[in-house]
C-alpha cells in the first residue's frame, strides 16, 4: 500500500520524483523504485517522507492513498499536530510550522481569537502592514 500512498500523495502535491527525492536525501530512481513496489523506504526514509506529506506514519503506510480522513491536505494547507499548554499558558510551535511561516525568536505575534472557529497567529509586522493598506484604501475610497 505505501507505493500507491507514495505515488498519490506526490502528485496530489504536485511533486516530481526529483523534488521528493531532494526533500527527504535520496535519488530520483529510489522514490522510482518506491513508488512501482519494487522496493520500500526504510523507517528514517519513511519519517521523512511522513513530515514531508505533513502525515503521520501509519497514514503513509497504512491508510489507502495516505489519507487522514476524506483526502489527502490541500497545497499551501497544514496540520503540526498537537502542542501541549504549559503551566503558564506558553505553547511551543513547531519546528516545521516555523520554518515554513518564518516565525523567529524574537519574532511579535498577534493572537486573534473567534469563539467559535478558535485561535489563530499572526505576525504582528504583517498584520500592520495589512491594517494600514486596509486603512488607506477606506481613506481613498472615501476621497
Amino acid at each position: 500500500m505505501i507505493d500507491t500512498n507514495l505515488k498519490r500523495l506526490r502528485k496530489t502535491y504536485k511533486y516530481t520524483q526529483e523534488e521528493v527525492a531532494e526533500n527527504i536525501g535520496v535519488s530520483r530512481q529510489a522514490v522510482a523504485k518506491w513508488e512501482n513496489g519494487e522496493t520500500i523506504p526504510d523507517i528514517n526514509h519513511c519519517i521523512a517522507l511522513a513530515e514531508l506529506y505533513n502525515l503521520t506514519l501509519d497514514d503513509l503506510v497504512n491508510r489507502p492513498g495516505g489519507q487522514k480522513d476524506a483526502g489527502s491536505p490541500s497545497k499551501g494547507k497544514h496540520v503540526f499536530g498537537t502542542v501541549k499548554v504549559g503551566d503558564r499558558g506558553q505553547i511551543v510551535i513547531p519546528k516545521r510550522a516555523r520554518e515554513i511561516f518564518n516565525i523567529c525568536p524574537c519574532d511579535i505575534l498577534f493572537v486573534l481569537g473567534d469563539e467559535a472557529q478558535g485561535i489563530a497567529l499572526a505576525k504582528h509586522d504583517d498584520l500592520m502592514h495589512f491594517a494600514e493598506a486596509v486603512f488607506k484604501a477606506k481613506e481613498m475610497k472615501e476621497d
